[in-house]
Formats: structure tokens, sequence, C-alpha cells
């Protein structure tokens, strides 16, 4: 008989692990843990982890995740907020030296410097997580605001979520979720996670979902910030029209809408369609339309 130890993901370990710590799922956390090993192995799998990568993990866990990362990754990294487990991940990962756990919140982390801290450098960087329901989108938006060369970024959302993120022109999943995370990165749901594989299971099915770096971007837009607000208003009301949203979020007098009209005439972009048709280079066309009218000023 073997005496290997059973997978951090399997669920006796799992339900073993919380009771000898005696923990108990965080719901203010949006704790949910994979009792899956073979979901966990697609994971890694998406996220193409391998011994020229440093990889950061966000909210570990018990450690199911980054067991499998650390066996396949150059270094991996691991951000936990929740002091009750560190004690855990220094039990659960010991076996794995390439891997360092680091008391942080993502959102006020200085990302920058754990990279320079932790990796040396020389290896692709990408982020694999198992993200809490309840601060998908804001994480996510953060790590692109980063500006860190990211090759590719892996994690496991909300299924809802993950169409929205991965969603193209004309669907109506499509919005501006859409177009702030596919400016920066090519995105697809790579397989569907059933809620049954995890402990506690959560109330909806959940998604993995692949961002990759492009390889060739979108033409950056003169203004990047007033792209970006752009982009939220002409989503304000997804039933109305272009036209209507723009002078709703930007004004009726007549010369706000003399300079709209003359925005839209440069891009090329109809008045009446909505903006949920608009590919992300007509976007840009018309925040940059908008920008040479001066409407940025208003």
């Amino acid at each position: 008989m073997s005496n290997e130890i059973p997978a951090i993901a399997s669920p006796a370990r799992t339900r073993a692990i919380m009771e000898a710590y005696g923990l108990t799922f965080k719901k203010s956390l949006g704790q949910n843990f994979l009792t899956d090993i073979n979901i966990l192995n697609k994971i890694v799998a998406a996220a193409e982890v391998t011994p020229e990568d440093d990889v950061i993990e966000i909210g570990p866990g018990i450690g199911a995740l980054t067991e499998q990362l650390a066996k396949k990754a150059h270094q991996v990294l691991a951000l936990e907020i929740d002091t009750r487990l560190l004690p855990v991940l220094a039990e659960t990962l010991a076996p794995y030296d390439n891997v360092q756990v680091v008391h942080q919140d993502v959102l006020q982390a200085d990302l920058k410097a754990l990279i320079a801290k932790y990796f040396d450098g020389k290896h692709n960087l990408k982020i694999v997580a198992n993200l809490p329901y309840y601060i998908t989108t804001p994480i996510i938006l953060h790590l692109l605001e980063t500006k860190i060369d990211f090759e590719r970024i892996v994690v496991m959302m909300q299924k809802e979520v993950a169409d929205r993120l991965a969603a193209t022109p004309g669907t109506k999943d499509y919005g501006s979720l859409s177009v702030a995370v596919q400016y920066e990165m090519a995105a697809k749901v790579a397989f569907i996670v059933p809620k049954t594989v995890f402990i506690p299971q959560p109330k909806v099915d959940s998604a993995i979902i692949v961002l990759e770096k492009k390889q060739v971007k979108e033409n950056e837009p003169l203004d990047e910030a007033f792209f970006n607000k752009m982009v939220k208003g002409i989503f304000l009301h997804r039933r109305k029209s272009l036209w209507n949203n723009l002078q709703g979020f930007y004004g009726k007098t007549p010369a706000i809408k003399e300079k709209l009209a003359h925005a839209l005439g440069k891009a090329q972009i109809e008045p009446g369609i909505r903006a949920e048709k608009l590919s992300i280079a007509q976007m840009v066309a018309l925040a940059d339309a908008l920008v040479s009218e001066k409407i940025n000023e208003n």
C-alpha cells in the first residue's frame, strides 16, 4: 500500500485539514474550497504552466490549487488575506520549496514590489486563482490597471461574470466590462465548473476564464482615461441608442449635439446604433473623434 499523502484537494484531506485547524468558512471572504483534483489539473493546464513561469495565486485557501501549481511552475507567490489560513498553508505546502505565501490583500498590495522581491524577472508571469464571487470584477480590473506584463490570467469566477468578460459585440452579455477587459487581453471561457465540486457548495456554477496578452492590441486611444469614461457612458442604458446615451452622458445643449454629430461622422458610426453593436476599434475611433471635438473638456 502506498504511503503517499493524498492531494490537498481530495475531499477527505480537505475535511481533515478543516477539522484539525477548527476552520469554518468565512462568507465575508467568499470562501469555497475546490475538492476535485481533475478540475485543478484542468485549471493548471488552461494556464499552460511550465517551469518557465512564475505564478501569482490570489486566495490560496488551504493550498489545493497552490500544490498543483507548485508541481509545474518555477515559483509560486500566493497572496492570502485570511490570517487563520497562514499556519495551515505553512503545513500543507511545506513539501514545496518553490512556494512563498504572503499575507496580503491583492487590492492593497504593491504587486510590482512583490514581483521584484520574490521573482527573478527571467520567467513568464502568470496569474492563476479561484476568485471569491463578491470581488471578482474589482480584482480583474485592478490587475489590468497595474499595467504589469502578465502573459496570462486564468481565474475561476461565477459563470455569469465570465460570460460577460468573454462576450462579443452584438450579444446580451457584451458591455463596458467586456470592453475594459478585451481592450487589454483576449478573453475566452475555458470550461464550466459545477457547483457540486466545492465545500461548501455555492448556489451557482463557476467558469474558468483565460485572459491572454494580445499579440496585436487595438489602436490606443488618444486619451485612455477619456476612453474609459466614454465606454461607461455609452452603456448607461442598454436599450437606448448610442446617440441618446451620448447626450445623456455629455449633455443636450446645441453646442454639445453639434460636436457629437461631428464626432460620429468622423468615426463613421450611425447615431441610431446601440453600444453593444460596436467593436472596441469603433469605440476607440469614436473616443478619438470626441477628443478632437474637445468634447472631453465639457
